[in-house]
């Protein structure tokens, strides 16, 4: 058996922008994926707040509603699609994957990068003609397609050292932040109220989540007859199956991250393993009713706290740089060092004269001999 391989260490800021370009390219298709679900949605169906749950899912309500009064189709798909002061919005995304490409242009193959470029180079063109509710579903479409196109090339032609694991770490990490945003969203703007449980509206409701989440067709192998809140929910935070449900995508950032320690000797990951346990710990020992009852918004809330600090765990083990000393102890401890250093030459020097002065005569005295 081949014993693990190690190689040069990889360098820190090619692992930092190995896991954004893979978060970054994630959330592209995440995002495009609920605008879809979302229009589609609230076209076809009698729902309040539908557009607004989106701003809501992505933490933007104060961002959008400073230049805009309604959260419409319109308003919403101009913000996530165009808005280049929008830092989440696609056509911003798509510039810092891009410019993390970059950085990695001697690790990625040439097919990664040509197609990176594509895909960038039609986004800049999109204007807001490509957004209109009757394009929609085809920009969609296509976000979605160049999204699992990357995902395609990487798979087959991104070479599996430590920078595939650091592009599992933020591809995994990305789709599990995704998952607990959307069901603590849906969850509560879509418990029925006028519509009871298991109405039809409420059925369409829950399939739309489903989908936003890719999820509609791997939850109906498991669940064919049965489909309420509680169930979806279930389904996407604890199913061991599914790719995007929490508990799997937490299970394949432990991997790489042990991967990283075993294979490559990268030691410093052990407070985001230890994190990730507790983590794990908490969604294995309760069933989804269990967290229910004790309140779904709070775990969740919880859940997306932990998942941050999981990056940070990761980024301070393999990429964070010592902070810098502030201005004033800089100066200080540098005044300090110099005279320390003055001093020490000052010395040093006035010993030099002395050795001098006493090796002279007798080196004048061995010449003349």
């Amino acid at each position: 058996m081949d014993a693990p391989m190690r190689t040069q260490a990889l360098l820190s800021r090619y692992a930092e922008s190995t896991v954004w370009l893979a978060r970054y390219m994630e959330r592209i298709e995440n995002l495009a994926r609920i605008l879809d679900v979302t229009e589609s949605f609230t076209r076809t169906s009698l729902v309040e707040n539908g557009w607004r749950s989106v701003i809501q899912i992505n933490a933007d309500e104060e961002r959008y509603y400073s230049t805009r009064t309604e959260a419409d189709v319109r308003g919403v798909t101009e913000f996530y699609v165009l808005d280049r002061d929008n830092p989440n919005s696609i056509a911003s995304i798509i510039d810092v994957a891009r410019e993390n490409a970059r950085t990695l242009r001697p690790l990625i193959s040439t097919e990664m990068w040509t197609h990176i470029n594509v895909f960038h180079n039609w986004v800049r063109r999109l204007n807001s003609n490509d957004i209109r509710s009757s394009q929609l579903s085809a920009l969609c479409a296509r976000l979605k397609q160049e999204c699992q196109t990357h995902y395609g090339i990487t798979e087959g032609t991104f070479y599996r050292d430590q920078g595939w694991y650091f592009y599992s770490i933020g591809k995994f990490l990305e789709r599990g932040d995704q998952t607990t945003r959307l069901v603590d969203i849906k969850y509560h703007t879509l418990l029925p109220r006028e519509a009871g449980v298991g109405s039809q509206v409420d059925i369409s409701q829950w399939s739309a989540v489903l989908r936003s989440a890719a999820a509609y067709h791997a939850y109906r192998r498991v669940m064919p007859s049965s489909l309420s809140p509680a169930s979806v929910a279930g389904f996407l935070l604890l199913n061991n199956a599914f790719p995007r449900s929490l508990v799997l995508t937490l299970r394949q950032v432990y991997w790489a991250v042990g991967q990283l320690r075993t294979d490559y000797g990268l030691r410093r990951g052990g407070a985001a393993l230890e994190r990730m346990d507790e983590l794990r710990a908490a969604l294995t020992d309760q069933t989804i009713e269990q967290i229910i009852l004790r309140g779904l918004h709070e775990f969740l809330d919880w859940v997306q706290v932990q998942l941050r600090l999981i990056q940070n765990d990761i980024a301070d083990a393999f990429w964070t740089i010592e902070p810098p000393l502030h201005a004033s102890e800089f100066g200080t401890q540098t005044l300090g060092t110099m005279t320390q250093s003055l001093g020490t030459m000052t010395q040093s020097l006035g010993t030099m004269r002395q050795t001098m002065e006493t090796a002279g005569p007798a080196s004048s005295r061995q010449s003349q001999n």
